[in-house]
């Protein structure tokens, strides 16, 4: 097998592709609904590649990227996906800058005349509620001293309302919205927006940071890199002073238009005039979508490579975005080292926590001194990353990839008067969350819930877990491989987990 190169999303796929881990569909596919319920349908599993898009034919499609960690571990050189977020820790810490070129894969097409994006890019439409077509995986790139002399990069939902104009939403708390909605509300604020890129920068994009962590001014390009082992290469745009990332398959480039253009999400919204009721398409969370008044979008060119450029459509709602926590539980690891290093030893954030509603924490206590500091990091994630409602902390002895596990030790190990904790209400909430609705002055977040399901240091003994003497016993004396591998496909993944332990 040829190296494979992970710097571009064609060095990806064909590394994955000769590893059968893509299924290629060669019937034409419509991209209004037919490619959403594909990749529905077929969650966490494979990638897949999309030949024939109806209304397209000069266009492929991928989705399923980065459903498997799995997957992603393999395409950097990791033999455990627990270990992935320990190589985006080290990339935080010592990033690597982008480099600048002057030639670019994503310029070999350049369009600046009669820009129709929605009849040039196969942009889905996921549900039939949806408000329209809309575009979740452009990554926004914004650079210079619109991030205090970093890059940033993020997704946010766009939907083209327009030939060359969309609405864009920067939500308020995010770095970009804060740049759009405070620090720079009144200027035209140039941006790129660039689909498909490495997968190590759309890693990082999709990323709900903990913001004390990765902070504005902070080179994400540079963590992308690093993660990645070369420079992600950036190349002046054609038509706006800012960059552009080189290997990207697509990108738009233009202008968030100053707060005094703002515009509505959807028709219907503008009809009602009103925020949070007109739907829109399925967010994040689990739920449908609402219609904002926010930031206006103005395209002034499009760029793509020549040879047939590779879509991609990741869906709001899916488990696709498994590997976009990944370097929040970095983020999350980091803030609990800085609090009370040593004391952390593993973080995960799984799939049903719905892109970093929630993180688990896995605590060792040695002396009784630290004892109440794994509280002290629950609390402190609760108020560090918009959108968490949710922070568990629980012992070595826990298996925190296993659910089964895990709700065994909240419901043994926590005293409901004393271990379940609730940030004051009145905070900031995520707007995209029912739960946190705000009424006009008044916050709608009740703090969030913390869980402490760790035992008490001085009575840990109690808590003994018996342990039956699997490791002293050589199966393979009873079975043969393929009567153990007949038994274990019949066993739960919790079986399997406390099989594996003795307990």
């Amino acid at each position: 097998m040829s190296k494979k190169d992970v710097t571009s999303i064609r060095g990806c796929l064909e590394y994955l592709d000769k590893k059968g881990e893509v299924v290629h569909i060669k019937q034409e596919v419509d991209p209004i609904y037919e490619i959403a319920g594909i990749q529905k349908a077929l969650d966490k599993g494979p990638v897949l590649f999309f030949e024939k898009i109806k209304g397209y034919p000069d266009y492929y499609n991928i989705g399923n990227l980065f459903s498997r960690r799995e997957r992603i571990a393999d395409l950097f050189d990791l033999d455990d996906p627990r270990k992935i977020k320990f190589k985006f820790l080290e990339a935080m810490k010592k990033p690597l800058p982008p480099r600048i070129v002057d030639v670019a894969p994503c310029q070999e097409v350049v369009i600046t005349d009669n820009i129709d994006v929605p009849a040039t890019l196969p942009i889905i439409k996921h549900t039939e509620r949806d408000a329209g077509r809309i575009l979740g995986s452009g990554i926004q790139l914004l650079m210079g001293p619109y991030f205090d002399d970093g890059a940033n990069l993020s997704f946010n939902r766009i939907h083209f309302r327009g030939k060359d104009w969309a609405s864009i939403a920067t939500a308020q708390i995010t770095h970009l919205g804060m740049t759009c909605f405070k620090l720079h509300r009144d200027e035209r604020i140039p941006i790129t927006v660039n689909i498909n890129p490495s997968p190590a920068v759309q890693l990082v994009a999709g990323a709900w940071n903990v913001r004390t962590i990765v902070y504005p001014g902070m080179d994400e390009l540079g963590i992308a890199g690093a993660f990645q082992g070369s420079p992600v290469n950036i190349v002046k745009a054609k038509t706006v002073d800012t960059y552009a990332i080189a290997d990207s398959e697509i990108v738009l480039e233009g202008y968030i238009e100053p707060i005094s253009e703002e515009v509505w999400e959807s028709d219907e919204a503008e009809k009602l005039k009103k925020q949070a009721v007109a739907p829109f398409f399925p967010e994040w969370v689990g739920y449908l979508g609402r219609s904002w008044l926010v930031r206006k979008l103005r395209v002034t060119a499009i760029t793509h490579r020549k040879d047939k450029p590779i879509f991609y459509t990741p869906l709001a709602h899916s488990l696709e975005y498994a590997g976009f926590d990944i370097l929040r539980e970095a983020g999350f690891f980091e803030m609990a080292e800085r609090i009370a290093p040593g004391i952390v030893v593993d973080v995960h954030i799984p799939d049903y926590f719905k892109w970093g509603s929630g993180v688990i924490f896995q605590v060792r206590k040695e002396r009784p001194q630290d004892e109440g500091l794994q509280r002290n990091i629950l609390m402190a994630a609760l108020y560090n990353a918009p959108g968490i409602r949710m922070a568990i902390a629980v012992d070595e002895d826990v298996d925190i990839y296993n659910a089964d596990d895990l709700f065994w030790a909240i419901q043994s190990r926590v005293n409901p008067h004393r271990d379940i904790m609730v940030g004051p209400g009145g905070l900031r909430g995520i707007a995209a969350q029912p739960m946190e609705v705000r009424e006009r002055g008044v916050g709608g977040w009740e703090g969030g819930m913390a869980i402490d399901a760790t035992k008490p240091y001085n009575e840990a003994w109690k808590f003994e877990r018996p342990h039956y003497p699997v490791d002293k016993v050589d199966l393979t004396k009873y079975f043969d491989n393929k009567q153990l591998a007949a038994i274990r496909a019949q066993q739960s993944e919790y079986a399997k987990t406390l099989a594996k332990r003795g307990w």
